[in-house]
């Protein structure tokens, strides 16, 4: 089997904290690797490794069969990099940022403004192509960080919570653009807090907690082994939801969460729902939806780290200081970026 990514014992300190603890993973070439695990787990720290902007203390990474510290130039050649903020120049116009990086990889200017209406195209972004970025919306800034990404056309991307923050139907348009770019050949490593996105988009998935990996598997094969099947109880009558958690959960002897108007609890013996059903008739609380379901991510999730994902936020992990400090010495000098504006 060919790997596009690979990671073996890596490590990475910051001062007293350990974000990686001897990770070992691994992304299937043309697939999508899901990376899941709460804020702080490790997952942009092995986001970085890949990319290069970070040197790992110990074990050994590779992508596209190029070791990311001794070959980190043959590396950064292969690759895409989207953060979980659009990293493009709100001044400059949707064309000027991908002719600048065009410019930067070292492409002719013919070929960067070519490589740039392709992507604008793509993106469904040519109407807003001469307008400043500072214009666009949310769903067009972070289409077009990931149009930024694929100048080059690598072929293997890294994606960290590339939809945070966004609505459900930009978030839905960057699904669909990162499906065809697979279905082209593409290898995605994705890091997300959405878990339905994880569930929509991952090939296999791997999950990290205090940066060791605590499960990995497909979807499916983690729902199955992890979560098992769910009883979901919606009451007819709104007002008869925190009665019916507090019965069900008396009758199943284990803890229920609620979701909407609804109220779920893992199912370990077939004869709960009978039981559940018998229980609720007999306190006169009439039942508008009853279901037996597989779990859902989120809920192998909560069964693996004890608690719900959560939308990544400005967190001051122990890492993020050291972190933006090796960024920036990796980051374009400002008069390199200058020349390259220039000379679009």
């Amino acid at each position: 089997m060919s790997y596009a990514i690979q990671a073996e014992g890596l490590i990475k300190r910051f001062k007293e904290t350990e974000a990686l603890a001897g990770v070992d993973l691994t992304a299937r070439t043309g697939s999508v690797l899901g990376l899941l695990g709460p804020n702080g787990a490790g997952k942009t720290t092995a986001v970085r490794i890949f990319a290069t902007l970070l040197t790992p203390d110990g074990g050994r990474a590779t992508v596209a069969g190029h070791d990311v510290v001794r070959e980190a130039g043959k590396v950064r050649s292969l690759i895409g990099l989207t953060g979980q903020y659009a990293a493009v120049d709100e001044n400059l116009t949707g064309t000027e940022n991908l002719l600048l990086i065009g410019r930067l990889l070292g492409l002719p200017r013919r070929e960067s403004k070519a490589r740039a209406g392709e992507l604008l195209d793509r993106f469904q972004l040519s109407d807003a192509a001469g307008r400043a970025v500072k214009t666009f919306s949310g769903g067009m800034r972070r289409r077009l960080d990931l149009a930024a990404s694929l100048v080059g056309r690598p072929s293997i991307l890294f994606l960290d919570e590339p939809t945070t923050g966004l609505d459900p139907h930009s978030r839905g348009e960057l699904w669909d653009m990162l499906r065809a770019l697979v279905a082209d050949g593409a290898t995605a490593l994705l890091t997300t807090q959405y878990l339905n996105e994880a569930d929509q988009l991952a090939d296999d998935i791997v999950v990290v907690d205090k940066g060791r990996v605590i499960a990995e598997g497909t979807p499916d094969a983690l729902k199955s082994e992890v979560g098992g099947q769910v009883l979901q109880v919606r009451p007819v009558a709104p007002q008869d939801l925190a009665r019916t958690r507090a019965l069900v959960a008396e009758t199943a002897g284990s803890q229920t969460q609620t979701e909407g108007e609804s109220v779920t609890v893992p199912v370990n013996d077939a004869e709960l729902m009978p039981a559940v059903v018998r229980r609720l008739d007999r306190e006169g609380i009439a039942v508008g939806e009853l279901t037996l379901r597989r779990s859902s991510l989120d809920e192998v999730f909560l069964a693996l780290t004890g608690h719900r994902a959560e939308p990544a936020q400005d967190s001051g992990r122990p890492d993020e200081s050291a972190r933006e400090a090796e960024e920036a010495r990796h980051a374009v000098d400002g008069t390199e970026r200058e020349k390259a504006v220039s000379s679009t």
